[in-house]
């Protein structure tokens, strides 16, 4: 017999076969709690759909997007998160989510990884007609866009200082340049009506730095067809 559990005095903890145990009774809860729900909008005529993406990605175009799928197609009940890359990578392949909205896609191959939106990242400033090397000495923002801004970031300014803050979220920065000073990497969605208000200002010198958002499904979704329907709602985007 295994210990799952640690208890001293108030104190309960894990045992790392506890630890272990975890993760796989989080699946059973998920996947109980789904067919549960499922079985009731089925019996509500409604279609069920699953969704996960990144909070950046929310920030940015599924918002919009989850908005114009409930006002088109009445008959979905659709579940949205917020997750990070590895959860949602997981439960695509456990089948717990229908469709996963991520920069990094995985490649897996029972995946299946569709383009879905290009977003320019934009240095911008709260400074007017400042260059580069001025934005990113003084209150420099270095927002977390993933592992391929970070290599292109690196590739285009190889020698600049420290920044002043590392942020986690682009709507982080964003919030903190409107309310302070300084600069950063932003999308450009996110700072489009900022700039024609005139409180944030691009820095034109700048390169412009691409992500690519995708959408991943299974290959072995039995709402293949649905969800290929619902993705298409990105088109001109």
């Amino acid at each position: 017999m295994h210990l799952l559990f640690i208890r001293a005095r108030n104190d309960i903890q894990l045992t790392a076969t506890g630890q272990r145990l975890l993760k796989y009774a989080e699946n059973i809860l998920t996947t109980w709690n789904r067919a549960r729900q499922e079985i009731a909008i089925e019996e509500d005529d409604r279609i069920p759909l699953t969704v996960a993406g990144l909070p950046s990605l929310w920030d940015i175009v599924l918002q919009d997007w989850l908005h114009t799928i409930s006002d088109s197609n009445a008959d979905l009940m659709i579940h949205a998160e917020v997750l990070t890359p590895d959860i949602i990578t997981r439960r695509l392949i456990e089948g717990t989510l229908d469709i996963g909205f991520m920069f990094e896609a995985p490649r897996a191959s029972v995946l299946q990884i569709e383009n879905i939106t290009t977003i320019p990242l934009l240095l911008v400033s709260t400074e007017k007609h400042v260059i580069v090397e001025q934005a990113m000495h003084e209150s420099y923002i270095l927002v977390d866009w993933g592992t391929s801004f970070s290599i292109a970031h690196a590739q285009n300014f190889p020698d600049i200082p420290p920044p002043a803050m590392r942020m986690g979220l682009g709507r982080m920065a964003k919030d903190y340049l409107l309310a302070k000073r300084g600069a950063a990497y932003l999308a450009e969605p996110m700072v489009h009506e900022y700039i024609e208000q005139g409180l944030l200002f691009i820095v034109k010198s700048a390169p412009t730095i691409e992500r690519t958002a995708t959408a991943v499904y299974s290959l072995q979704s039995e709402k293949k067809e649905l969800i290929s329907s619902m993705l298409k709602y990105f088109d001109g985007y």
